[in-house]
């Protein structure tokens, strides 16, 4: 099993419309082989840290790196890239497993 921590940077003031495509795609991801969690978060508020409310993070699990992988490449995957690319200003991945 993998986990996945996807960090999505956003444009300011675009959260709520890139976790309306995000969401909407969320049964499409779930409905994969080897998807067993698929889901956005957003920083909790809070005086211990600080805080981005431009920031998502996607946090996933995975049977292997290779249903991963055909996410990836998967056609929905392909056309929710595009319907968010304007609002987004970088994306980092972290890819873990057990130790």
């Amino acid at each position: 099993m993998i986990y996945v921590i996807a960090s999505i940077k956003l444009k300011p003031g675009v959260r709520e419309k890139f976790l309306e495509i995000f969401k909407a795609n969320v049964p499409n991801v779930l409905a994969e082989e080897g998807c067993l969690s698929y889901d956005p978060c957003v920083d909790v508020t809070s005086d211990m840290i600080e805080t981005d409310p431009n920031l998502v993070t996607i946090v996933e699990e995975w049977e292997s790196l290779e249903h991963l992988k055909d996410h990836l490449a998967a056609p929905h995957m392909k056309k929710y890239a595009a319907d968010v690319a304007d609002l987004r200003l970088s994306t980092s991945l972290k890819i873990v497993e057990n130790a």
